[in-house]
């Protein structure tokens, strides 16, 4: 029975490795290897996204398909951890989550605040960074839309 292994990202996201071929998985250790490297976070990403342009045009793939590959996953989140190490980034929070729900589940807020019952003008306190939301009031309205809160292991490195 073959292992299965999985990769973290920053956000506690699993990428399962399972899928991947012998080529694939040398393109993503030598990623990874890259980044623990430290490079400049620029140079990293000119590297991460010169190899995984290359190797997968060289299979046909199209840029389309290479952004939903684990590889190109890998080094996106690579990338955003030398960033946020180098002190050029700052993670985020809930509310980011949010926002990206809201802008590829729902037409516009409106939409969102009437699913779940949160008023236009909380959510704009909310997005602003004005004010919270309490969890058990985050919690019932993302219940409303089939989504939930969940809380995630801090991952650094692959696993």
């Amino acid at each position: 029975m073959k292992r299965v292994r999985t990769y973290y990202d920053l956000n506690g996201r699993g990428h399962s490795l399972s899928g991947l071929g012998a080529e694939e998985l040398r393109l993503l250790n030598d990623l990874v290897r890259k980044a623990e490297a430290r490079p400049d976070s620029g140079a990293y990403a000119n590297y991460w996204l010169a190899r995984v342009h290359n190797f997968y045009t060289a299979r046909g793939l199209s840029r389309p398909q290479i952004v939903k590959t684990i590889p190109f996953l890998v080094g996106a989140d690579q990338e955003g951890r030398l960033m946020l190490a180098a002190g050029e980034a700052a993670f985020g929070d809930y509310r980011d989550d949010l926002l990206e729900l809201i802008q590829t589940r729902f037409k516009n807020r409106k939409q969102f605040c009437k699913a779940t019952g949160i008023s236009e003008d909380m959510l704009s306190h909310v997005l602003n960074g004005r004010k919270h939301l309490a969890i058990d009031t985050l919690s019932r309205a993302l219940e409303k839309i089939d989504y939930q809160l969940q809380i995630v292991p801090v991952r650094n490195k692959a696993s």
